[in-house]
């Protein structure tokens, strides 16, 4: 799958470049175009309530595209997975990935900041490649070792999973939630890399859609 961005770093649209039988998952609210003949396969995940609807696009023998947008204002970010090291990625930040690369919510890696819950951030790994909607603009940020930086849960985007990662809560007396990071700050330690957004999702309502996602 080749990636053209357009329109970027405000209203972002990815042009997903399909080859002949390629599969690419997505959401189907993201949906902008399709060259004609794409096979469109919706599914239903977690019942009527959930606001996403995975959805699985083929492109004909001829090969194809697909245009997708994020929801909010700001700029699409192409991320390339080699398969041999994996990232997390903020629930409901991945536009687009490849059917070859693998989203899992409870890897093993999560449990000493999330326990046995479910958390506001899920890893991916594989080979292949991921588009990520980020509300405002992307900063990169890499990280030296023993370099130390705090991060607020709803301005990340992703980061590299050999970063090492602390969750902690910002104040005792503040209401706090694993699954949105609600009342949390992350504590990372290079080296490693971060990819953070320069506007918050909650402000233009993703936090109510995460929270109906784990309903």
């Amino acid at each position: 799958m080749q990636v053209r961005t357009r329109h970027t770093p405000a209203f972002g649209v990815a042009r997903l470049q399909l080859a002949p039988g390629e599969a690419v998952q997505a959401d189907y609210a993201a949906l902008v175009a399709t060259s004609y003949g794409v096979l469109i396969e919706p599914r239903l995940r977690g019942g009527s309530r959930n606001r996403t609807r995975p959805t699985t696009f083929t492109a004909p023998p001829e090969g194809g595209w697909v245009d997708l947008a994020p929801s909010a204002p700001g700029d699409v970010y192409v991320l390339e997975l080699d398969g041999m090291s994996g990232w997390c990625v903020a629930r409901r930040g991945a536009l687009a990935a490849t059917a070859t690369l693998n989203a899992d919510p409870n890897w093993p890696g999560f449990r000493a900041m999330f326990g046995t819950e479910v958390g506001f951030v899920e890893h991916v790994s594989g080979a292949g490649t991921m588009v990520l909607a980020c509300c405002g603009t992307v900063d990169v940020i890499t990280l030296e070792p023993a370099e130390l930086i705090t991060v607020e849960p709803g301005y990340l985007l992703a980061y590299s999973d050999h970063t090492q990662s602390r969750l902690r809560a910002v104040s005792q007396s503040l209401p706090q939630s694993v699954r949105t990071g609600e009342g949390l700050v992350l504590d990372f330690a290079g080296p490693g890399q971060l990819l953070t957004q320069t506007r918050n999702p909650r402000s233009f309502g993703y936090w109510l859609s995460l929270i109906s996602d784990h309903r």
